[in-house]
C-alpha cells in the first residue's frame, strides 16, 4: 500500500508526542492525561483502516504535531533531548522489527492487557506498570537502553517510570507505522520541508 507524505507526518508526530511527554514527566512529573491516553491509546489500534484512525483523529496526535512543527521550522528552538528520544526509539524499532518472536510477545501481552479494560481503565496505575513491565521486558533489552533524563525525585518515582515505560512503547508503536508508511532516517533527515508544510495543512485543521 502507498502511504501519502499526511501519514508519515502523524505517524513521525506520534514518535515526537510520545518523546515530549516522556521528557515533561522526567521533568516535572506530570503531564497532560489526555496526550498521554491518546498515545498509549495506539498501543491497542491495529484493525483499522487508514493512520489517522490509530489516533482516534488528528486531535489524538496534535500535540506532537505541533512539537515536530517546531523542531523542524525553526532549528533555534529546537529541544536535544526529544531529538535524542526520537531517534533512539527509531533505532529500537528497527530492532524490533527484526525480531518476530518478540512483536509476537508484545501484540499477546497487549491483548491481556486489552481484555481487563472492564476492570482496570487505560489512566489506571496498573495499566501503567503493566505496559511498562512489557516495555522492560522486551524493547529495554534490545540496547541500547534509552537513558531518561530529568529530576531525580520525579525519575525515581516508580509510578513515573512505568509512564514513561509505557509512552516509550507507545513511541515505538508510532516508529512502526512510520516505517509501515515508508517513512526512513533518510526522509528524516533530508525531507524537513515536505514535513513541516504537512504540519502546517494538519494545524489549520484543527
Amino acid at each position: 500500500m502507498i502511504h501519502s507524505k499526511y501519514d508519515q507526518t502523524l505517524s513521525l508526530a506520534g514518535i515526537y508526542q510520545a518523546a515530549s511527554l516522556v521528557k515533561q514527566i522526567a521533568n516535572t512529573g506530570k503531564a497532560n492525561t489526555a496526550h498521554i491516553e491518546s498515545s498509549l491509546e495506539t498501543l491497542f489500534r491495529f484493525d483499522v483502516g487508514s493512520v489517522e484512525e490509530v489516533y482516534g483523529s488528528i486531535a489524538g496526535v496534535s500535540h506532537g504535531v505541533k512539537i515536530l512543527h517546531q523542531h523542524l521550522a525553526d532549528r533555534s528552538s529546537r529541544d536535544i533531548e526529544i531529538t535524542k528520544y526520537v531517534l533512539s526509539l527509531i533505532m529500537l524499532e528497527k530492532k524490533l522489527s527484526a525480531t518476530p518472536a518478540m512483536l509476537d510477545e508484545i501484540s499477546k501481552r497487549l491483548n491481556k492487557i486489552e481484555s481487563q479494560f472492564d476492570f482496570f481503565s487505560l489512566s489506571h496505575e496498573n495499566t501503567f506498570a503493566k505496559l511498562g513491565q512489557i516495555y522492560k521486558d522486551t524493547i529495554s533489552s534490545l540496547g541500547p537502553k534509552i537513558i531518561v533524563t530529568g529530576e531525580q525525585p520525579y525519575l525515581s518515582s516508580e509510578s513515573n517510570a512505568s509512564k514513561v515505560r509505557a509512552l516509550l512503547l507507545a513511541g515505538i508503536r508510532s516508529a512502526v507505522l512510520w516505517r509501515q508508511c515508508g517513512g526512513s532516517r533518510w526522509q528524516f533527515l533530508f525531507g524537513r520541508r515536505a514535513y513541516i508544510t504537512e504540519c502546517e495543512n494538519i494545524l489549520a485543521r484543527l
